[in-house]
């Protein structure tokens, strides 16, 4: 699970944020939305606030960035375009196997090299004092490296600097940097990204090929969303004719998938077995394709990131998904998302303070912060009406539009 993520100088964000998961148990509130390990405590769900065009799904790409650096994957990245500075810095906390690690880099998006590194594990007692193990730090414009492995030191000092080290050497022969590895990829690879308006279908459907437990635990979630549903399966015995290969009218299925694959998808109305591709709405679309993503972190306790949760979806809908992740049964499975939807602004029957963010930018600069840095002295407290609080402005991160100059322009012929 993810406890913080941490970037400077990449994309919007020209100066440092933050932005943490750890779980204040001073709170006794809601604590079924947290897990616990050992004695680390992390929130299961985080939703993201703010206008449109404010950095919300920037913090999803900085995790997307580091994630796919560390699988050695391509990433795309900018530095803050009015920054004087190439050089991004981000940063993950994370616990695996019931350990908390730390990873940080700086990445010169100017000359493309990787000049800083930091891998550490943290152990906090039963008091919470916490200690840092360092197993690497490289730092190249400070001339500074410790390794673990004593005998990578010098090795180390005149390896290339055009990606990171655990894809750089051969870690077979070093004990902490092969371990490195193992937790940094394996991490990595629990960590999967959903944008509403362009869902992979491609798991749906292999899930639903497979027969497997979880294909029927996916179809009773879809029916179990009230979509007026009686059955969603793959039709393998379908015949397809030559003019069959249409895509869907909507760009919500990103599949590289043939198109007759899509074709073969199959929803059940009264008995009735109808083509998913054209009888079915954009909303129940998407979450046909999202259930794979929700069935699948929930079994195998994955990192779910999705931008814009409400896209197209009942509020009442968006709210079970993350009753469900919240909720006790759910041991290892996170969920974090961008929404609009204040409904879900809710800490008397949902969330815990910190589990709610806001982005907020003005014309220096862009904020990200929790409802937790708001207090009872600032009148916000559990049992507040949110919703009336964030419509005041009272927690930021909300548009000011003027459109009606819009209107007076058209109307006074004024260009």
């Amino acid at each position: 699970m993810i406890v913080e993520i941490r970037a400077e100088n990449a994309f919007v964000f020209n100066e440092k944020v933050v932005f943490s998961l750890e779980a204040d148990m001073r709170t006794k509130k809601f604590v079924s939305n947290v897990c616990s390990f050992g004695n680390f405590n992390v929130v299961k769900v985080a939703g993201i606030y703010g206008p449109n065009n404010s950095g919300k799904t920037n913090l999803l790409r900085c995790i997307n960035v580091i994630s796919r650096i560390l699988l050695n994957k391509g990433f795309f990245i900018l530095y803050n375009l009015f920054s004087k500075s190439t050089i991004v810095s981000l940063g993950v906390s994370f616990i695996f196997e019931e350990r908390f690690f730390s990873y940080d880099f700086k990445y010169d998006a100017g000359k493309n090299e990787y000049v800083y590194e930091m891998f550490a594990e943290i152990i906090k007692d039963s008091s919470g004092n916490e200690k840092t193990d360092i197993w690497l730090e490289r730092d190249i414009s400070n001339s500074k490296l410790y390794v673990k492995d004593k005998k990578m030191s010098d090795m180390l000092r005149i390896v290339a600097r055009n990606n990171i080290l655990i894809h750089l050497v051969n870690t077979e022969h070093f004990e902490y940097m092969r371990e490195m590895k193992r937790i940094l990829t394996g991490f990595a690879e629990k960590v999967d990204f959903v944008d509403m308006n362009n869902i992979p279908i491609e798991k749906t459907i292999n899930v639903l090929k497979s027969k497997k437990s979880i294909c029927k635990k996916m179809v009773d979630f879809i029916k179990n969303a009230d979509l007026d549903m009686d059955d969603f399966y793959f039709n393998e015995k379908i015949k397809l004719h030559s003019n069959d290969n249409q895509k869907p009218q909507e760009n919500v299925l990103n599949s590289q998938e043939p198109p007759e694959e899509l074709m073969r998808l199959t929803s059940v109305y009264k008995g009735k077995k109808v083509p998913s591709l054209f009888f079915d709405s954009t909303g129940t679309k998407k979450i046909e394709a999202l259930a794979s993503y929700i069935i699948e972190a929930l079994e195998h306790g994955r990192i779910l990131i999705v931008d814009e949760l409400d896209s197209s979806i009942h509020f009442k809908l968006a709210r079970a998904i993350v009753a469900l992740f919240n909720n006790e049964l759910n041991y290892k499975a996170q969920l974090i998302f961008t929404v609009h939807d204040i409904t879900l602004m809710d800490c008397q029957k949902l969330f815990r303070k910190e589990q709610i963010w806001f982005v907020h930018k003005d014309p220096q600069t862009v904020y990200l912060y929790s409802l937790a840095e708001f207090s009872a002295q600032d009148g916000i407290r559990d049992t507040t009406d949110l919703i009336e609080k964030y419509k005041k402005g009272v927690l930021g991160a909300l548009p000011e539009p003027e459109l009606i100059n819009s209107l007076l322009k058209i109307r006074s012929g004024r260009s």
